[in-house]
């Protein structure tokens, strides 16, 4: 009998590692502004036949989004409005694509002259 050492058992079972942390990153991110910005895109797109100036004023308000979502938890497109969970990438790169993909749709009515200021109905 030993009282010193305690030696693991020859044949035992390696302890499970520590928690994937890629999963764990991916897990604390959250895609919650993907669907609200793909409905504010697609309203922005159908009011541009009415006028330029809705579909330039949704993009720079997701403009605006996606800059405060670089810097803080705030997050206007969110009902809680502070997230618990930082938004992802992908959320912030489909903010900004839609802002600018309706701003450049705004730019296009613009010089085609096809929607006025003021809607026509």
């Amino acid at each position: 009998m030993s009282d010193g050492r305690a030696y693991p058992r020859p044949y035992a079972h390696p302890e499970p590692g520590g928690p994937n942390r890629a999963a764990t990153l991916e897990n604390r991110r959250s895609n919650a502004a993907i669907p609200v910005v793909v409905v504010l895109v697609i309203l922005g797109l159908y009011l541009g036949r009415y006028s330029f100036f809705a579909p330039a004023a949704l993009g720079l308000a997701l403009l605006y989004y996606g800059g405060s979502f670089l810097s803080t938890r705030l997050n206007p497109l969110s009902p809680n409005y502070y997230l618990t969970r930082k938004p992802s990438w992908l959320a912030v790169g489909v903010v900004f694509l839609g802002a600018l993909g309706l701003c450049w749709y705004a730019y296009t009515l613009l010089v085609h002259q096809v929607g006025g200021v003021v809607p026509h109905l």
